[in-house]
């Protein structure tokens, strides 16, 4: 499917990139599956799925790092072959950093990959180093920092030669709750004061409802669904949440098929070896539901009753879990 490139005046302008029917075949595998959606210029797109559920493969055809057997994407209105290479900056799950160069050498180089003049590239040096706490590092050899400060680091080298859309892939990985919170703060403000557009792939759900605009939850190449944090908890299932840990998890399956039959439960599923369970009125239904698990002969290690959260709208699309 062709995607007809748009004029600057049509009503798509307000978009950064556009996905029509885009389709990835590996043999006979089809990875990702007639994926249509638009992006809005300035959003903080969160693009969630199960590993295998052929996010990456996306992600990979929309920035021209892959081909697509079938579809288009266009990047600011432009078919993504004839955009400009500075459009988009990516940082990539896996550290792509020279361990032996500074952190100021590390970036100045991007910066020349990208044709930047050397002032203004010196200038986003700076200031990239002073928004994510390596002012003080930048001298210093990548080999010689920790963990985090690399995975910031990875973070500044995607958005040096100042892109108009950033696809950031698990950025906060393994960083501490102290980096995370300042990493976050970072892309709110690319998003802000820069105006640019951000593509967000990550595991941790409390990320996604956090930074993300809106979300789309895709699986077996396809779009699952696409809306506000706030919508898709809203609108995916309704009532509270149940979560149940049994002492004996390999009884969970008789005790969920036992529970079906407790009226004003709605769903019942196995989330990483606990039972949660959607239902209206969830206190009320307590005492039966803790009587028929005794009934199985097996006793409840821990029971808690919640909200809907992003997590229960993912297992609910999905039926599994994110890291699954």
């Amino acid at each position: 499917m062709e995607l007809t490139e748009q004029s600057s005046d049509s009503a798509t302008d307000g978009y950064a990139l556009q996905v029509q029917g885009l389709t990835k075949r590996f043999a006979d595998l089809v990875a990702v599956d007639g994926l249509t959606l638009q992006i809005k210029k300035g959003e903080i797109f969160g693009f969630l799925g199960p590993n295998g559920a052929g996010k990456t493969t996306a992600i990979n055809m929309i920035v021209g790092l892959l081909s697509p057997t079938a579809g288009a994407v266009l990047i600011n209105g432009q078919d993504r072959a004839r955009a400009p290479k500075r459009s988009i900056g990516i940082c990539p799950q896996e550290l792509v950093l020279w361990e032996e160069l500074t952190c100021a050498e590390n970036l100045i180089i991007m910066g020349d990959m990208y044709d930047l003049p050397r002032a203004v590239t010196n200038g986003r040096v700076s200031s990239l180093l002073a928004d994510l706490a390596l002012s003080e590092k930048a001298n210093v050899r990548v080999s010689q920092l920790s963990g985090g400060m690399k995975r910031r680091l990875n973070v500044a080298l995607a958005v040096v030669h100042n892109p108009d859309i950033v696809v950031l892939d698990e950025p906060s990985a393994g960083l501490d709750p102290q980096s995370r919170l300042w990493l976050w703060d970072f892309v709110r403000s690319l998003k802000n004061k820069e105006g640019k557009t951000i593509i967000l792939t990550t595991h941790a759900m409390q990320e996604a409802d956090t930074l993300s605009d809106r979300i789309a939850i895709i699986d077996h190449g396809k779009l699952l669904q696409l809306d506000t944090p706030a919508n898709l908890k809203k609108t995916i299932g309704s009532g509270d949440i149940i979560e149940m840990q049994l002492a004996e998890q390999e009884k969970n399956e008789a005790v969920m098929t036992d529970l079906k039959a407790v009226n004003g439960i709605l769903e019942i599923n196995d989330a990483s070896g606990k039972i949660n369970i959607r239902a209206l009125n969830a206190v009320s239904l307590l005492p039966e539901i803790i009587e028929r698990v005794d009934a199985t002969r097996t006793r409840v290690s821990d029971i808690s009753i919640r909200e809907n959260t992003l997590e229960d709208v993912f297992i609910y699309l999905t039926g599994r879990g994110l890291r699954e």
